[in-house]
């Protein structure tokens, strides 16, 4: 069963690489595209590490990524000319399937948490087959062809662009933050500055540890491992605190961080994208009001409901 459920996530990742492959393409053949070289070879080489990723060396893969990381530095990727879907039409269509527009992400939800809860597959494999369903759910609802599916995923991919990267990569950063020790080096700099045996201020240091740190990171998962093993086990679940509890509110504390910086780009930036919105802080600004009156409950209901 292991190995199946490998080659099916493998599975998934091709059909992303095969979709970035499509879009590469569609860059490359757009004469009238103002960096048509270095945004087709970007998109060409995140297909290509995302489709064969796991068939190829490890230093091949990281300096293909240093090549991604010079093109989006040169201002290499841009969106170029996409298909524009005019108002009219998407007023009409809108009218049309009513709320059966929702049909396709509760389709995403149920399917996957249906798959993780009740097969032996997990959570990853279930948000993969809960997509292509949700997929296939809106080609049936909309009535449309797989060439509309390809070109709404062209536009949506460039819309995105490079910051669709982003969670990926500081997730990978979490990792090698863990694996080098950070998680050590920030228990040792807060023990010098936090009296031991006091749980409130533990608590108010665990909460706020994983707010800045996941801002830094744009993950709260990359950053629970750190912020855990550095202040959380040392001065909160070793001091008495119930670690499913604390564990749990530190979690969701730590995505009160996401709510408040541009390193989230899935939740922060894709909107801006999407919505092309002109101000490229506009989510965030709406968000943190509310982002900081979570903190404060966080950090009480840590300290009453943990101890």
């Amino acid at each position: 069963m292991e190995a199946f459920i490998d080659n099916l996530l493998e599975f998934f990742f091709i059909l992303v690489g095969v979709l970035l492959a499509y879009v590469a393409f569609n860059v490359a053949t757009d004469k009238a595209h103002p960096a048509r070289l270095g945004t087709s070879l970007f998109w060409l080489i995140m297909g290509f590490i995302f489709a064969a990723g796991n068939f190829i060396p490890s230093n091949i893969s990281g300096a293909l990524l240093l090549v991604v990381g010079v093109l989006t530095i040169t201002k290499q990727v841009k969106i170029g000319h996409v298909k524009e879907v005019k108002e009219s039409e998407a007023q009409a269509s809108s009218e049309k399937l009513g709320n059966l527009v929702f049909l396709p992400v509760i389709t995403l939800a149920v399917v996957a948490v249906g798959v993780a809860q009740f097969t032996p597959l997990g959570g990853q494999a279930g948000i993969g087959i809960g997509a292509v369903a949700s997929l296939l759910i809106a080609m049936l609802v909309a009535k449309a062809s797989p060439k509309e599916a390809l070109e709404d995923g062209d536009r949506m991919v460039r819309q995105v662009g490079v910051v669709g990267f982003l969670p990926q990569l500081l997730a990978a950063l979490g990792v090698i933050f863990t694996e080098a020790g950070v998680g050590d080096v920030i228990a040792n700099a807060i023990s010098a500055v936090i009296p031991a045996g006091n749980p409130l201020i533990g608590v108010i240091a665990y909460s706020l540890g994983m707010v800045v740190f996941t801002m830094i990171m744009g993950n709260a998962f990359a950053a629970f491992t750190v912020i855990t093993a550095g202040i959380g086990i040392p001065f909160v679940i070793s001091q008495g605190g119930d670690p499913a509890v604390a564990g749990a509110l530190a979690m969701t504390v730590g995505f009160c961080g996401t709510l408040m910086t541009p390193m989230a780009a899935n939740f922060n930036a894709l909107p801006v994208a999407l919505l092309e919105m002109k101000d490229d802080n506009g989510v965030i600004k709406e968000q943190i009001p509310m982002a900081l009156i979570m903190i404060v409950f966080h950090i009480v209901l840590m300290y009453f409901w943990a101890f």
